[in-house]
């Protein structure tokens, strides 16, 4: 029984770090690369989750460096599209010490 309890501890420990370490990366290094232009993201990311065929026939970088932001903020269950995009601005103001 204190194996399990060992082995128990041992794998929270881990998955806080992991969890802590991804949240520091996205905050730190990741979001503050969308700095430059904030506001085209937003609205590229709405295009990807409205769109049955998000960026058909336009450049496909800007539509992948905006699903990025997806995975590094993504939308909760019960979340609407609206208050998804305005925590997803939020969340970019306060990575680039900035409002939009």
């Amino acid at each position: 029984m204190r194996r399990i309890a060992v082995v128990f501890i041992l794998t929270t420990l881990v998955m806080l770090f992991i969890f802590n370490s991804a949240d520091w990366y996205a905050r730190n290094s990741a979001l503050p690369r969308y700095c430059e232009d904030p506001q085209q993201n937003i609205e590229i990311v709405r295009e990807i989750l409205t769109s049955a065929t998000p960026g058909e026939g336009k450049k496909r970088r800007p539509y992948i460096v905006a699903a990025k932001l997806i995975f590094l903020v993504p939308q909760t269950e019960a979340e609407t599209l609206d208050a998804y995009l305005v925590r997803l601005r939020q969340r970019i103001s306060q990575s680039c010490g900035v409002a939009f």
